[in-house]
């Protein structure tokens, strides 16, 4: 039914919702590891480093491309909010957005599952706790079969990493936090979530726009930008939100 009601809102507002609309999504009743579901072993190659690689990279415990089509499980209850093949440096990505209990408050974050083989599930669709989302990947052969795990306290990102800071205020370590979070209250009650969050990128050229639009002066920002201006109405018209600069995973060795 909430899938129902998520499809509803799309053609009464022309297919177009606003930055400001929100979804009804379930509170997170705790976090989880997102491998391992399959009994199997796995271990942590590669974790967070601020300015550097902005999430965890997981393989399978056997090495190589053992763990190629191994399941990929959502961490929490959550939304997604994108589902697609970016090819290059990310190759498959699921984002689901989570909302849950930090204290008496609801506070949300984004997970996102990188360098997927399957992508098993839509844009606007409910997730549960370890619910299989995907399969581990290589990014269609580029690398050795991991899965590349991040978790967003910045909700407006998107695939646009380089229009906001690379470090500890726009992203969580996710083993701290999932350990932090591994149980919680109020879990399977309804919130209202901030859906269209993500800023328009589309790539390259867009950054002096998509950093306008973020507030932040990216070291890969051409010289001249204000980072403070607002994009144009002509600009804006231009933007198509989700796409992604295919070069930009690979910078610092960030993929």
């Amino acid at each position: 039914m909430r899938w129902l009601f998520l499809v509803a809102v799309f053609f009464i507002v022309g297919g177009s919702l606003r930055a400001e609309d929100t979804a009804a999504v379930k509170l997170a009743d705790g976090f989880q590891c997102p491998v391992g579901t399959d009994g199997k072993s796995y271990y942590k190659a590669r974790g967070m480093q601020p300015n550097g690689h902005l999430g965890e990279d997981w393989n399978g415990s056997a090495g190589g491309d053992t763990d190629l089509g191994a399941p990929v499980t959502a961490t929490a209850h959550g939304l997604v909010l994108f589902a697609r093949d970016f090819h290059l440096g990310w190759g498959n990505v699921i984002i689901v957005r989570h909302a849950y209990m930090e204290g008496a408050q609801v506070a949300y974050v984004d997970s996102l599952y990188g360098h997927l083989d399957q992508i098993l599930v839509r844009e606007g669709e409910q997730v549960a706790r370890g619910q299989k989302i995907g399969t581990i990947g290589n990014n269609h052969g580029m690398y050795p079969a991991h899965l590349h795990f991040e978790m967003r306290k910045n909700l407006r990102i998107g695939m646009a990493r380089s229009a906001f800071p690379r470090d500890y205020s726009c992203y969580w370590d996710p083993t701290q936090f999932v350990a932090a979070h591994a149980r919680l209250e109020g879990g399977g009650r309804l919130a209202a979530v901030p859906i269209n969050t993500f800023v328009a990128y589309n790539g390259p050229a867009d950054l002096e726009s998509a950093t306008a639009q973020s507030g932040f002066r990216s070291p890969l920002t051409p010289p001249g930008t204000n980072p403070n201006a607002q994009p144009s109405a002509t600009s804006r018209t231009k933007l198509r939100p989700f796409k992604v600069d295919p070069y930009e995973d690979m910078r610092n060795f960030g993929y």
